[in-house]
């Protein structure tokens, strides 16, 4: 569900309705969200629009202040641009591929993605939804907003497999952070949301969810096991 290339508030609204159905169908009082990429402020915007459908949120690898490639994007396709068509088909198309590795094939909205992506569109949201925010640019938020846990993690590594097809253009994204610590598409700080868990797993933007096809670093800790732990980590927090 929501793995949509659009707005975090379009990826949202339809997670509600996802998640109101699936109460009524088995009773479920609250959820544990969990968001990839987009999909951190995605379940962020539930948590602060929804509060009691949601008992924490976790994300992971993703832009809460956005992407300097995003920006860097952008930059180069300004609206109304010949590129700006271009780069929105090339995305488009990237994003339906992801999807259809998936199990998914939902329609894309490259540019309205992009609008929430950069820091611009970041800053924006923040300020409409800040709940979890961390009080420096590169430290933690709070734990507890609303009765909802806030939690993230991400990693810093880029080339991780020589296998993976997707490491090359992880590594183009790269180039936009200069010296900063970046998965390939998210920087270090910018993945710090609520409580930091962790933020230098030796992952890619890819790796942080098994894709593709679980191609990742030779040492690099299981995305499986992590998250099995992070899952006994909210059981006995009684979530």
């Amino acid at each position: 569900m929501c793995r949509r290339a659009t707005s975090p508030r379009v990826r949202g609204e339809q997670l509600i309705r996802y998640l109101d159905q699936l109460r009524a169908t088995y009773g479920h009082a609250k959820f544990n969200l969990i968001g990839h990429s987009h999909g951190g402020p995605t379940v962020r915007y539930v948590a602060s629009v929804r509060p009691a459908l949601v008992a924490s949120m976790t994300s992971i690898g993703a832009p809460h202040t956005g992407s300097k490639v995003a920006d860097g994007l952008r930059a180069a396709a300004p609206p109304g641009s010949i590129l700006e068509a271009t780069l929105a088909g090339f995305v488009n198309a990237l994003s339906l591929f992801i999807e259809l590795l998936s199990g998914d094939g939902d329609p894309q909205d490259a540019l309205g993605a992009l609008a929430s992506l950069n820091s611009a569109g970041a800053a924006t949201f923040n300020a409409r939804h800040p709940q979890g925010k961390p009080t420096t640019a590169c430290g933690q938020g709070a734990a507890v907003v609303n009765n909802v846990r806030y939690y993230s993690m991400g990693g810093t590594s880029v080339l991780t497999n020589i296998l993976d097809i997707s490491d090359p253009m992880l590594g183009a994204g790269s180039l936009f952070f200069g010296w900063e610590q970046n998965d390939g598409l998210v920087g270090q700080c910018s993945s710090h949301w609520g409580v930091v868990l962790r933020d230098n797993y030796g992952w890619n933007h890819l790796d942080e969810v098994n894709q593709i096809l679980g191609f990742r670093g030779l040492f690099s800790s299981s995305p499986a096991s992590v998250y099995r732990a992070h899952a006994n980590r909210l059981k006995n927090a009684g979530l």
